[in-house]
């Protein structure tokens, strides 16, 4: 899949870097293509990624993960809004300022995503665990929980793929609605990694009985 990935930060590089080497094409969408640390990025995915600037990155892609701070999500969105009708939006940030408190306020993060581009297909995911879990989700002989929200079933299935691609395990959540709950689980990691001070190396599973 051709997979633009909108944040160049520690979220972005671990997704980019992770579904590069699983054999998708990688577009960063950077808004300075000669960022310093762009040759750095690059050089995590072993030359098998590309970095241009946001709008083409989004133009060139089939999904796009939007991986960049809560306060430049309208920014961004509003700058490739007709590019994104019809394609996969994976909404991978939280409803935050003063990380690990959210504001919904005005609803979840993932709702307010999607009013901001009604033509995407949006789905919620790679917004409740550290970077660090999304580079190596292994826990021994486990992997951690990937759950993902929303309201479209091929889009969400393509998301699944991509989840399971980076060694999750996915789980459906439901509905986009559920983004508040994955938003709330992704502020109960935050405050058992500072709060609790159990430190970035933790996560959630999810476990079934077996019959």
């Amino acid at each position: 899949m051709r997979i633009a990935v909108l944040g160049t930060g520690n979220v972005g590089g671990a997704l980019g870097s992770g579904w590069a080497h699983a054999g998708h094409q990688v577009i960063f969408g950077a808004r300075d293509v000669k960022l310093a640390e762009a040759s750095q990025l690059l050089a995590r995915t072993g030359g098998k990624a590309k970095i241009m600037p946001v709008q083409e990155a989004v133009t060139q892609a089939e999904a796009t993960a939007l991986a960049v701070p809560w306060n430049a999500v309208a920014e961004v969105l509003g700058s490739v809004r007709p590019t994104l009708a019809g394609k996969i939006l994976i909404d991978c940030t939280n409803p935050t300022t003063g990380w690990p408190e959210l504001d919904h306020s005005a609803g979840s993060g993932g709702e307010q995503v999607a009013r901001m581009v009604p033509e995407a297909r949006v789905v919620k995911a790679f917004n409740t665990t550290g970077f660090e879990n999304m580079q190596n989700p292994r826990y021994g002989d486990s992997a951690l929980t990937m759950f993902y929200a929303g309201d479209e079933l091929e889009a969400k299935k393509a998301v699944h793929a991509l989840a399971k691609d980076l060694g999750f395990d996915p789980i459906d959540a439901g509905g986009l609605k559920q983004s508040h709950a994955l938003e709330n689980l992704a502020s109960f990691w935050g405050s058992l990694a500072y709060g609790q001070k159990m430190g970035r190396e933790i996560g959630f599973r999810l476990l079934r009985r077996k019959k």
